[in-house]
């Protein structure tokens, strides 16, 4: 299982990287192997500024819809096109080309309430 470094986790399994002013957030490996085969992706939150915790979108696995949580507030400025015709990127690459959102966030000082990798890491394998 996958824990770059370079991300901040949440309790729910997401993660977030910041890149510039802006940020991407997707769901962790360790969520996406617990979930299954991904089939669709729905963000209906484009344009809309939530806050941390809210529900941005849901995932839908063969069973089941899971909610997607935001791990710092701020606007949701895109979905990851990719995703409406290849959702299984999710599962494929999800640190990497299957992330879910991209984010404005408004308080970078929310990130300090997030885990860093050990720390994810240690909820995982409790």
């Amino acid at each position: 299982m996958n824990f770059p470094e370079n991300l901040k986790y949440t309790n729910e399994h997401e993660w977030i990287r910041i890149d510039g002013d802006a940020a991407y957030v997707g769901i962790t490996d360790y969520a996406q192997e617990q979930l299954g085969d991904i089939v669709f992706v729905d963000v209906p939150t484009v344009g809309e500024t939530l806050e941390a915790g809210e529900v941005f979108g849901t995932i839908e696995v063969v069973k089941t819809i899971s909610d997607l949580f935001l791990p710092v507030g701020g606007e949701v400025l895109e979905q990851n096109a990719a995703l409406e015709e290849n959702p299984d990127l999710v599962n494929k690459d999800p640190y990497g080309e299957g992330w879910i959102i991209k984010l404005q966030p408004s308080d970078l000082s929310q990130l300090d309430a997030l885990l860093d990798a050990e720390a994810y890491k240690k909820i995982v394998n409790a």
